[in-house]
């Protein structure tokens, strides 16, 4: 093996080290749906501030994340490469790949909702013509810093009391933030015991604004 081609392969080694911590990718996954800072994060993840931002030095260091800086405040965005599809690719290899995987999405995930999921190319097509309601249930917060055009914001725990700003005779589509985000699944087993016509979206907020698709944002 020549020295160019085994320092390439070091140097992806390292990258795939970098993305080898649970911690890490749940960091992803917050910071997939906006700019946050450091201290906010911590308290997502339920970890130290201090364990947090070792843990985003090394995403940095690997390009997964970027900073900007916003007064004392240091923001954390995804890094500018395909980090997304990247996580796609990994999520979709060890479901493929890893019996245990396989069995902890069948067993929980596909029990929680077992009808088939709405494709984006499937919402997309019921966005255009307008009869579909899109229903956005993550928090307040990660609603403001983007969401699909026209979602209709009521977070999990404020659904039962907001039911009447759900119509019944359109289909509903719920998301949250991505393919592993249980807000959607619980949002619609909650409406469909209500009557409510409801399927989730196949992936999340992320992977729709990674795919170059429209989205909006609080002023």
């Amino acid at each position: 093996m020549t020295k160019a081609k085994t320092y390439l392969l070091e140097q992806l080694a390292e990258l795939a080290r970098v993305l080898g911590h649970a911690h890490r990718l749940d960091l992803l996954e917050h910071i997939s749906q906006g700019e946050r800072a450091v201290e906010r994060l911590a308290e997502l993840t339920g970890l130290s501030v201090a364990n947090t931002s070792a843990h985003l030095q090394q995403l940095r260091r690997g390009g997964f994340v970027n900073t900007r800086r916003d007064g004392k405040r240091v923001l954390y965005r995804l890094g500018d490469g395909p980090v997304l599809p990247l996580l796609s690719a990994l999520r979709y290899f060890a479901e493929r790949n890893k019996a245990e995987v396989r069995e902890v999405v069948s067993d929980y995930f596909d029990n929680l909702d077992r009808l088939e999921p709405v494709s984006r190319q499937e919402l997309i097509s019921a966005m255009r013509d307008g009869d579909v309601t899109l229903l956005d249930v993550r928090p307040d917060e990660e609603f403001a810093l983007g969401h699909l055009p026209g979602a209709l914001n009521i977070p999990l725990d404020a659904l039962e009391k907001r039911l009447s700003e759900l119509p019944k005779d359109t289909e509903i589509v719920a998301y949250c933030r991505g393919a592993y985000c249980v807000l959607s699944f619980e949002a619609v087993a909650v409406l469909r015991s209500k009557g409510y016509r409801i399927r989730r979206l196949q992936d999340g907020f992320p992977e729709w604004k990674a795919a170059g698709l429209a989205v909006e944002a609080a002023a």
